[in-house]
């Protein structure tokens, strides 16, 4: 898609084609990943396991988590088929289901990864069918990180027509410890590289009629410097999260639990 072009929409092929390329090669994405790591280092897992990606999309996820833990095995879902394609193409082990229906037995995983995935399910309870569904398939102790956009400026209202929302973060607590999840920290991210969404948002407002625009930022060749500052500062940020420093504000939220 050339620069300046209307954003995809979410869940088309064009979407996973964007997605795609920004997880191989953005500092964004190389950032929140590295924020990831600090975030599962504080509750040390086991050196053998099994991951479940839930919301796997193209697989990238789990090419990250396995990288750093040979000794783990991991296995992912989607309901985007497109997605899935690249993620068998990649040799992980992936299915056609949803979040809020896992087709796994009860405490038969180790670890539940879920990236950019709550905020587009159904507004009507569906990030709580998809936590008690967490909560289930994982073993005692066994650990959750979430990771899903935080309401900010400009704020964004709901949008049923995409099934996208923004989180407060106290809310997101509340519901996942009424899910069974020790909450053992949780806090905002994406502080000062968020700014840089805020013009764009706002055009995009101006130029559609629906709250939400798909992927905004445009794949690119980053020039090296800049790329390793910017995601020095998202690890700056992850450190002090990793801490327990809570950011006022910031775009995304990560929380980390444990199931009771």
């Amino acid at each position: 898609m050339k620069s300046g072009g209307e954003p995809p929409r979410i869940f088309t092929p064009e979407y996973y084609d964007r997605m795609r390329e920004l997880e191989s090669g953005s500092w964004w994405n190389a950032g929140m990943r590295d924020i990831a790591d600090m975030l599962l280092a504080r509750v040390s897992l086991d050196r053998t396991g099994l991951l479940l990606d839930a919301g796997c999309g193209s697989g990238q996820s789990m090419q990250w988590f396995l990288r750093g833990r040979p000794g783990w095995s991991a296995v992912g879902v989607d309901v985007a088929r497109e997605g899935l394609k690249s993620a068998r193409a990649a040799g992980h082990a992936v299915c056609l289901a949803s979040v809020l229906e896992l087709p796994f037995a009860r405490g038969s995983v180790d670890c539940v990864l879920t990236l950019d995935v709550l905020q587009h399910l159904p507004l009507v309870g569906g990030d709580s069918r998809a936590l008690a569904e967490f909560a289930r398939v994982l073993r005692p102790e066994g650990v959750l990180l979430i990771r899903t956009n935080s309401q900010s400026f400009p704020r964004t209202a709901d949008d049923p027509a995409s099934s996208f929302r923004k989180y407060e973060l106290r809310p997101l607590r509340e519901k996942l410890s009424g899910a069974g999840f020790e909450v053992i920290q949780s806090g905002r991210a994406n502080t000062f590289p968020g700014l840089a969404e805020i013009p764009r948002e706002l055009f995009a407002r101006r130029g559609h009629a629906s709250g939400y625009h798909g992927l905004l930022s445009q794949p690119r060749q980053e020039n090296s410097l800049p790329h390793a500052a910017k995601r020095a500062w998202l690890r700056l940020e992850g450190r002090a999260l990793a801490n327990g420093w809570q950011m006022p504000w910031g775009r995304t939220i990560f929380a980390l639990c444990r199931k009771c």
